[in-house]
């Protein structure tokens, strides 16, 4: 018998369908090649991996505790949709209550200055304060324009720190403008 022979005879003994004369012959080339009794015992090996019965992994998560879940899933569901209506009514009383209020503010704020013009045409000596006022602040600003101009004199003496700042603002504006272009098409 030949090995090829020997490999189909011992699966056709695994099924069942081989003759008493052809067992005894097999298993006399089962006696002399070493590789077939391998191959024997691989087939062995797999068929009682395949035959014999897995045992059965029992679920450590039981029933209840999977609808417990399930309620838990609901009552989460539920919360989350009555907040969502809670949010809409809230949209709703915002819609009716904002439009009015926004139309009020914009008449208000419309209406400042000419409720200003109004008084200084009624009331000319108001206006007459208010200009004192205004130039008094005036007055301020030069007096302090001045004093910076004194500090900004004294510190750039023959104007070279102003032309180095100058300088520098215009190379920072140069690399601001190359930095903010379009970025081109590769």
């Amino acid at each position: 018998m030949r090995c090829s022979e020997a490999r189909q005879a011992l699966v056709a003994q695994r099924d069942g369908r081989l003759a008493q004369s052809d067992i005894v012959t097999l298993q006399e080339h089962l006696e002399q090649c070493p590789a077939c009794r391998a191959y024997e015992q691989r087939l062995q090996c797999l068929n009682t991996r395949l035959v014999s019965p897995t045992p059965r992994s029992s679920s450590s998560i039981s029933t209840e505790r999977i609808l417990l879940a399930v309620q838990h899933q609901k009552r989460i569901t539920q919360q989350i949709k009555d907040i969502q209506t809670q949010q809409q009514s809230r949209m709703a009383r915002m819609r009716v209550i904002g439009l009015p209020l926004a139309a009020i503010a914009f008449f208000t704020l419309g209406s400042i200055p000419l409720l200003l013009l109004a008084l200084i045409i009624v009331q000319p000596d108001w206006l007459v304060n208010t200009i004192s006022l205004l130039g008094g602040v005036v007055y301020a600003l030069i007096v302090l324009a001045q004093y910076l101009q004194a500090g900004l004199m004294f510190i750039t003496r023959d104007n070279m720190l102003l032309l180095g700042v100058a300088f520098v603002l215009v190379v920072m504006m140069g690399m601001w403008l190359r930095l903010m272009r379009h970025p081109r098409e590769a």
